[in-house]
C-alpha cells in the first residue's frame, strides 16, 4: 500500500486505513491510534472477526447522533441523562417508500430509534429528534456526496 496520504480537507479529521489479505473479508482498520476490525459473517464467506462494513456505517451514524443530541441537551440545559440510539439497515422496494422520491428498484433505509431518558417535556423530546436528523453524517449520507477512488 501507498504512504500517500489522501489529503483531510475542511473536516481537519485524520486518515482511515483499511488493510485485507485478499483471501478473505477480514479487514484491519487503523483510525491515527485507533484499532477496529471488520469482516463478513460466516453464511457470507467471512469469519465474522468483526462487525459488517454496513454495521459500521450505522455505527457513526449512532455515535453522531447520539453526540449531537447530547451536545445540544447540554447547550440548552435540559436535564437529558443518557442517549440510546438502535439502527438497522434494510433494502425496501422503492415502491413501498412512501416518502421516496424514487419509486424504480430498491432503495436502502436506515430506522433509527432514539431513546432518551431525562426528565423531558414531549416538546423538548420532538426537538431532540429533529436535532438527531442535523448531526454531521445524517447530513452527509443525505447529501449528494463525490467519492474519488483511484489506485495509488
Amino acid at each position: 500500500m501507498s504512504s500517500e496520504r489522501i489529503p483531510s480537507h475542511d473536516s481537519g479529521e485524520g486518515e482511515v486505513t483499511v488493510r485485507g489479505d485478499a483471501a478473505g473479508f477480514a479487514q484491519e482498520i487503523a483510525v491515527g491510534r485507533h484499532r477496529l476490525a471488520s469482516d463478513e459473517p460466516v453464511a457470507a464467506g467471512g469469519t465474522n472477526s468483526g462487525p459488517t462494513p454496513y454495521d459500521l456505517l450505522l455505527a457513526a451514524l449512532g455515535s453522531c447522533t447520539s453526540m449531537t443530541v447530547s451536545l445540544y441537551a447540554r447547550r440548552k440545559r435540559w436535564p437529558l441523562e443518557s442517549v440510546t440510539v438502535r439502527l438497522r439497515h434494510s433494502r425496501v422496494h422503492a415502491i413501498d417508500c412512501e416518502e421516496c422520491e424514487t419509486k424504480d428498484g430498491h432503495i436502502d433505509r436506515i430506522d433509527v430509534a432514539i431513546e432518551v431518558t431525562g426528565d423531558l417535556s414531549e416538546e423538548q423530546r420532538r426537538r431532540l429528534v429533529e436535532i438527531a436528523e442535523k448531526c454531521p453524517v445524517h447530513r452527509t449520507l443525505k447529501s449528494e456526496v463525490s467519492i474519488r477512488t483511484r489506485i495509488a
